[in-house]
């Protein structure tokens, strides 16, 4: 079956599902020239196996509210590809969860996965649970409930789950204590696991920190230095706090955060110190960005709006899915941006990553940019299984080698003749040849 046919009858089973199917069709349209140069992939139909999730767990979670009323939330566990190793893949928390989103971020997340090179499939999961304004024991008292009903399906071998949005390290241990009172073992079935009971250095600031090596690499495909440059990034989480800190390091200045209420433009650049309260103000269960205009001065918070209207020389969408669409790329295209890199999962839409190819910018997927985070998940498996612990530095310096090789890869596959990158197909490529052939070699299973 030729890509456009296997295109069109997802679109015809899933045409409600629009997260996964932009996802899907992103991937098929960069990796068709090459799926028609094997014939073995068409008698194996590895693409039309590869678009579908191997299965999908969903399940009630019933939990009671600290007033004593029972409430009831939809679970979900998407395994999606094994080919090259166990399921992995984060669980989010969040009132917009839905088995698109997750389908879509597992589809991604086995792509992302083969990038690092290290022995990862694909999987996502997560609910429609709300953390905010939960508190500690109404959190507990759900992830035991969640955990409850997925602990049979996952495993150090078979499926290891790991934080995203509205699931850090106070929820993975609430799920991990759960596990391992149900399992009776000590394993490396979570990911983002505290430091005392198995985590790894870095691991939460990891997806940015990585997120700027890469677009490091970008840089200097033109010969251009990240020192001195100015920062547009969107979100306050994890992500734009690891972002924010290593650029800051390296001497960028990044001067925006964002959150649903708007964003804060601090032309002065975010330092140590409010670096420190944009992920202080993110653990205090409050997703409003608007205190930081009100506690630093100079910084400016403009409500409902978005930072791509700022003028940079980089931008980096840390949030969700699709929160830089295509009127927001000609604007930074305008303004003068040089480099675009999605260090959120699917950040841009598909005509915002059109405009960003078509005026030939610096631009990344998610897939490559952000799999830091998941890279270092990888290394806490291997710590896990050996018994041992690496430091700061040694953690460290396998991820920059990580996301340097993964830069490579990209380049490889996604230069043009006229020497423009293109990441995206890059990207693609590399990670779609590794688990077809992962899949080809073990046989119709």
């Amino acid at each position: 079956m030729k890509t456009k046919e296997i295109m069109a009858y997802l679109e015809k089973t899933y045409g409600h599902e629009k997260e996964y199917l932009q996802a899907v069709h992103e991937v098929l349209e960069s990796v068709e020239s090459v799926y028609e140069q094997h014939p073995e992939f068409f008698k194996y139909r590895i693409l039309e196996r590869m678009v579908e999730p191997d299965r999908m767990f969903t399940f009630k979670v019933v939990w009671q509210d600290d007033a004593g009323n029972v409430q009831i939330n939809l679970g979900y566990r998407v395994q999606f590809n094994n080919a090259i190793g166990p399921y992995k893949g984060g669980l989010r928390f969040h009132p917009a969860v839905t088995p698109s989103t997750l389908k879509f971020l597992g589809f991604e997340q086995t792509f992302k996965n083969a990038l690092t090179t290290l022995p990862m499939g694909g999987g996502k999961g997560g609910s429609d649970f709300d953390p905010k304004g939960k508190s500690n024991a109404e959190i507990m008292r759900f992830c035991q409930a969640f955990m409850v009903e997925l602990w049979r399906h996952i495993g150090p071998d078979t499926d290891v789950p790991a934080g995203d949005i509205g699931v850090g390290t106070r929820e993975i241990g609430y799920l991990y204590g759960m596990y391992r009172k149900l399992a009776r073992e000590n394993t490396g079935v979570l990911t983002g696991k505290n430091l005392t009971w198995g985590g790894s250095l870095i691991r939460p600031e990891a997806t940015g920190f990585g997120g700027i090596y890469f677009v490091e690499h970008m840089l200097k495909t033109q010969n251009i230095a990240l020192k001195g440059k100015t920062i547009a990034i969107s979100g306050f989480g994890n992500v734009a706090w690891g972002a924010a800190l290593k650029a800051h390091e390296l001497g960028a200045k990044v001067v925006t955060i964002s959150g649903p209420d708007g964003y804060i433009y601090d032309e002065s650049g975010l330092n140590t110190e409010k670096i420190d309260y944009l992920l202080e103000l993110r653990n205090s269960n409050n997703d409003i960005v608007a205190p930081y205009a009100k506690k630093f001065a100079g910084a400016k918070f403009i409500p409902g709006k978005k930072p791509w209207e700022v003028k940079t020389d980089i931008a980096l969408p840390c949030a969700i899915q699709n929160e830089l669409n295509g009127d927001d790329a000609r604007l930074l295209i305008q303004n003068g941006v040089t480099c675009v890199a999605e260090v959120s999962n699917m950040g841009c839409t598909p005509e915002a990553i059109n405009e960003f190819v078509k005026a030939k910018i610096l631009f990344a997927p998610g897939k490559a940019v952000n799999a830091g985070g998941v890279a270092t998940s990888g290394l806490e498996m291997t710590q896990n299984a050996m018994h041992i612990s690496w430091t700061t530095e040694e953690v460290d310096a396998r991820l920059k080698t990580i996301m340097q090789n993964i830069h490579e890869a990209c380049v490889l596959h996604g230069t043009a003749d006229d020497g423009y990158i293109n990441y995206v197909k890059g990207a693609n490529i590399a990670g779609f040849l590794k688990v077809a052939k992962a899949m080809y070699e073990q046989g119709i299973v």
